[in-house]
Parts: C-alpha cells; structure tokens; sequence
C-alpha cells in the first residue's frame, strides 16, 4: 500500500514575503522526497500539483504543513501512476493562477462565499433556484460538467473579463462558481462580486472533492486534470456514468484527448476522438494537418538533397 503513487492537488492564497526563498525552499524540500510535479509560488502564495509514493508525499505534507502561514491548507489526494510529470517543476510567478485581473482582485479581501460539496449536493436536489456557472476552459468542459451548468466560453482563464457581459443577467441571482480543485474560484468569485453580482458562491474543494463524494451523479463526464493522466473519473464503469465528450471527427462519444500526429499544427491543442476516427485520420487532427505534414516531409527531403 505504501508503494502506491499518490497526486496531491494544494493552493493557499497568503503573503508571501519572500517568494524566491520559499522557492528554493519547496525545491529542495520535493527533491529529497524524490517527488515530480509543478508548484508556483508568488507573493500571494501557493499553488501546486505534485506526484510521488505516498509515504514521500504524506512526508511533504507533514513538512509544508510546519509553516504557519500554510497549516490549514486543504489537500485533495487521488491515485498516481508514477509518470504523472516528468520531471519537478518549482517557478516563481506574479500570480499563483494566471488572472491578469491586477492587484483589485485580493482572495484574503473580496472572495466568493464557501459552499462545501454536501451542501451544494443539497441545493442541487432541492427547488433551490442558483446557477452553476464553470469557470474551467472550453475544452476542460467538453469532456465532463456539472449536469445544467453554465459552460461560459473560456479559451483560457484570462478570459473572464471578456465572459462578463454573458453573465450580465445573473448580476441578482444566486451563483455557484466551479473550477477543478479550487484556486481558480477564488479570483473569480471576487472578480464577479467587484463587477456588482450580489450573491457568489464557490465550491470548496473544487469539483474533484464533489466527484469523490458524488461520483456520476451531478457531474457528467470526466474531469481534465494538466498532466499526464489527462483526465480522470470515479467509477467510470458505474451504469450511471454518463460521457458527454464527443469525437472530434464522427461526433460518437468519446473520452480520449489525442495530440495531433502533425507537428507543424497550427492549433496547438489536442482534441477528443474514438478509437475508430484516431485510426481511420492516422491520428491527425483535420485532413489539412495530413496535406501540411506530407508537403512539409517533401520540402524536407528535397532540401536535405539539395544540402547534400
């Protein structure tokens, strides 16, 4: 059991003096524990996912938990497999999550109200009238999302101010902001109550605490997570499991991101598809990625002949 690879997912908004001390600190901290990941570290605090056993990461926590300024962090655990990063990451940033909102936006200051998992749980199945709005990027929402949710049309999370006037008509309404695990919220939440919305919620936790505690339930699909894994379900075998994502190419259901086989791809993005269209497209994204990888290999080859 103790060989067992374990994820921790943390954030904890709190004043950083000295950023690039707790940088090298959390840098030689993971190192000896022979842990991989990524953290951001910033003057408004921290925010990381990191892998490694469980013993080395249960030891981490132990270790981080000693300071103060982050003893009440609330850690989300989930299973590793060992490859989840390739290598340990420990940077400092401007911002723990990239906002680009300016210094107004202060989660020790103005945040959105706390609503645990049980309690949204609740609301959901009560006459309870709230929106759920998903702060998570487009295609984070294409493959799972809270059933009725609404799916504002992020591209990257430094869109929000541009989402806005979507949300307009919801300025008296009771709104619950959803992210994956949480940091994410807690700027928007407070971006939302500063542009005039009276009644803000965000889930604590995250959606992955509400998938732990409610598996196939409210949350449809599964959850994007930025690493190897690339996604992740609960009892994705459960009859109740419902896949929303859809392929890229036959519009079936789908639950596998694919990068596309040409590496001269405009998009830069990878895309949902089945088995069956992945191999039918040769893992190409679109047949002009096909036309642009086989004109490109021909260039290749003539200007290797050429330099010969």
């Amino acid at each position: 059991m103790n060989d067992e690879y374990l994820v921790l997912l943390f954030y904890k908004y709190v004043q950083v003096d000295d950023p690039e001390k707790l940088k090298k600190i959390q840098f030689n901290l993971c190192k000896s524990l022979s842990i991989r990941g990524r953290i951001i570290v910033a003057g408004e605090g921290i925010n990381g996912t990191i892998e490694g056993r469980r013993l080395n990461v249960e030891e981490y926590i132990k270790e981080l938990t000693r300071d103060i300024r982050f003893s009440d962090i609330q850690f989300k655990r989930s299973v590793g497999t060992g490859n989840t990063f390739p290598k340990l990451s420990v940077k400092n940033r401007s911002e723990i999550v990239s906002a680009h909102l300016g210094n107004d936006i202060n989660p020790n200051v103005t945040v959105g109200k706390y609503i645990t998992p049980e309690q949204l749980y609740k609301w959901v199945h009560s006459k309870k009238k709230f929106y759920i709005v998903d702060m998570r990027n487009d295609y984070e929402q294409d493959i799972g999302h809270f059933n009725d949710s609404i799916l504002a049309p992020f591209t990257n999370f430094r869109d929000l101010p541009k989402v806005l006037p979507i949300l307009d008509s919801l300025k008296s309404e009771v709104i619950v902001t959803v992210c994956t695990g949480g940091v994410r919220c807690e700027k928007a939440s407070g971006f939302l109550l500063q542009s005039g919305f009276k009644a803000v919620y965000q889930l604590q936790g995250g959606i992955i605490s509400y998938m732990e505690k409610y598996p196939n339930e409210d949350f449809l699909g599964i959850l994007y997570t930025f690493d190897g894994r690339v996604t992740m379900g609960f009892n994705t075998n459960d009859p109740k499991h419902v896949v929303v994502g859809r392929c890229k190419f036959c519009k079936g259901p789908a639950e596998k991101y694919f990068d596309c086989k040409n590496i001269y791809c405009k998009r830069k993005r990878h895309f949902i598809s089945c088995e069956r269209c992945i191999a039918k497209f040769h893992g190409f994204c679109s047949s002009q990625c096909v036309s642009s990888q086989n004109k490109c290999a021909k260039e290749h080859e003539v200007n290797s002949q050429f330099l010969q």
